[in-house]
């Protein structure tokens, strides 16, 4: 078995937006509870002698840590790829310059929508979109790779053609246009969020549309819904296989939402080196493999390709993390998912916005 390539560093689950489809926990962890600087430096060393390639500074709001330009130049130091993860909203000149002077080589900016005011909307966060445009500019005067990255949803998918043409006119080296994945607080607001299969089918072609119009010019990477899908997508390229996420507490995990799954006790780098939870820990194993996997999908063709799905969603719609995952048109609990499309409201319900 080899170790993970790529570390998700949740610095904190601060955060100045309020976005009602994140994916942080709805028990958010305080202030008073994350890892400390010499902590994280420790994880990031751990992380690099285990041989992890990639570290993913992310939250929360990463740049609500005052220390992150310390931990950006020690995961540099150790030959760590580093990006950052920001919504934007706390960027300026200096605190970008003293990143990229420490090391930074990318930046992951994240938006709400291309219209201000359903972008400020979406995020509850008034300003929010101006303050993004600011960091994007400031973002390409340091001339650092930047990716754009929108959460789409049947609030705002309308609009996904539109979103990448900004992205290509901002500058941007790749856009992502990512379907909400149903965890943490995005599930409190499923039916607020949830696209419908109309919806669907425009956002296909408007993207398929997009890489026509702007060629190699621009990365697009598109991730798509579960829900209308038949066949489940792989959780974090397989659970336990290459992505490690370290959470503001020090829990690791698997995934970033798989505190959620009960009966799993999953370890903290305060207790446990980062070798002994990947290699030897309960959690870590427990849905690695082929072995844990009801019959259908141990004989299934597909069963190296998509692991198992996620176990996550399997909890949630299931009701038990081991159960094939609902999303696949073989599993005996499709009709779950089957019903939360029919049962969809025809008038989104209030947003419920994340709460710190």
């Amino acid at each position: 078995m080899n170790g993970p390539l790529s570390l998700l560093a949740e610095l904190t689950h601060r955060c100045p937006l309020r976005c009602p489809y994140c994916s942080n926990p709805v028990a958010l962890e305080r202030r008073e509870g994350e890892l400390d600087t010499a902590e994280w430096r420790d994880v990031l060393g751990q992380a690099a002698a285990l041989g992890v390639l990639h570290v993913h500074f992310s939250g929360g709001e990463p740049m609500a840590r005052p220390d992150l330009p310390e931990l950006v130049r020690h995961a540099s130091g150790l030959g760590l790829y580093t990006n950052l993860i920001t919504s934007g909203v706390l960027m300026d000149g200096m605190r970008l310059a003293a990143l990229a002077e420490a090391g930074l080589d990318h930046v992951q900016l994240s938006f709400q929508d291309v219209a201000p005011a359903e972008a400020d909307r979406i995020g509850g966060y008034r300003g929010g979109h101006a303050a993004k445009l600011r960091a994007a500019a400031l973002i390409r005067a340091a001339d650092l790779p930047l990716t754009f990255n929108f959460v789409v949803h049947r609030q705002n998918c309308a609009r996904i053609g539109a979103m990448i043409d900004f992205a290509a006119g901002e500058g941007a080296n790749r856009v992502e246009i990512a379907h909400t994945q149903y965890h943490g607080w995005a599930e409190r607001n499923r039916d607020a969020l949830l696209p419908d299969r109309v919806q669907l089918e425009a956002a296909d072609r408007a993207v398929a549309e997009a890489r026509v119009r702007h060629g190699d010019r621009l990365a697009i990477d598109y991730v798509t819904p579960d829900y209308h899908a038949d066949e489940p997508k792989p959780c974090m390229g397989g659970w336990g296989r290459r992505f490690l996420n370290v959470a503001p507490d020090g829990s690791a995990l698997p995934c970033h939402a798989a505190q959620t799954l009960p009966g799993l006790r999953f370890p903290s780098v305060r207790e446990q080196s980062l070798a002994e939870i990947w290699f030897r820990s309960e959690a870590f194993g427990r849905f690695r493999g082929v072995d844990w996997m009801p019959e259908t999908c141990r004989g299934c063709a597909r069963r190296e390709i998509d692991h198992g799905g996620c176990r996550c969603q399997a909890l949630a719609l299931a009701g038990d993390a081991a159960a094939m995952d609902p999303v696949c048109g073989r599993s005996p609990h499709r009709p779950a998912v089957d019903a939360i499309l029919a049962g969809r409201p025809v008038t989104a319900p209030d947003l419920i916005y994340r709460r710190h």
